[in-house]
């Protein structure tokens, strides 16, 4: 592998721990907070929503994500390309997720799951509000993710898998010992090892 393909392959290894990284600790974080009215005539309550929780396909897509990252280096030819385009779907079903949620942040669909959440009755007064920044990180992370996989898709085929590392010396060893087999056959034929192949064909 040319120190160009090494390159790209460093830089896209850190754009899929960026993606990933990016969009799992977006869904931790609140994206919504919905104050609920408290029963009886008690006063209100405010219970944030995390992202995972308004969206729950949005944690499990990016740990597939993840994963298919890693199986991309272990990969090469046809599977690699396979697995490419696994991750950049994945990639695209997290950013939908978390447009989704942008829009869900301030709707009925936070306070449904901030009344779950919080074991509450959910009262005609709950009134839910999106927090920012981390519906749009987790978009971001997404996009990362989608863009990544067609990075591999397509330029996938120019990077040593994680196994070409261990298998050369193999190789070589092999080789190393072929020859050691032949130099001692010629020996045990009365043939010099070190002599020109072609002149002793010739005196034969």
């Amino acid at each position: 592998m040319t120190a160009d393909s090494r390159r790209g392959l460093a830089i896209w290894v850190v754009a899929c721990a960026l993606g990933a990284g990016l969009t799992l600790f977006a869904a931790g974080r609140d994206w919504a907070k919905v104050t609920m009215g408290g029963v009886a005539g008690g006063p209100a309550s405010t219970v944030p929503v995390s992202g995972g929780t308004l969206v729950p396909v949005l944690t499990p897509l990016a740990l597939a994500a993840a994963a298919s990252a890693v199986a991309v280096l272990a990969t090469r030819g046809l599977w690699r390309r396979v697995v490419g385009a696994v991750l950049a779907l994945c990639g695209v079903g997290a950013a939908v997720a978390a447009a989704t949620g942008v829009s869900a942040a301030s709707g009925p669909a936070a306070a449904e799951a901030a009344a779950r959440q919080s074991a509450l009755a959910l009262s005609g007064q709950a009134a839910a509000q999106a927090v920012w920044p981390w519906p749009a990180v987790a978009l971001a992370g997404g996009v990362v993710l989608a863009l990544t996989g067609l990075v591999a898709c397509v330029r996938g085929g120019r990077w040593a898998a994680m196994s070409a590392r261990y298998d050369r010396p193999g190789s070589r060893r092999e080789a190393a010992a072929s020859g050691d087999r032949a130099m001692w056959d010629a020996l045990d034929e009365g043939v010099d090892p070190t002599a020109d192949p072609v002149k002793h064909d010739k005196e034969k």
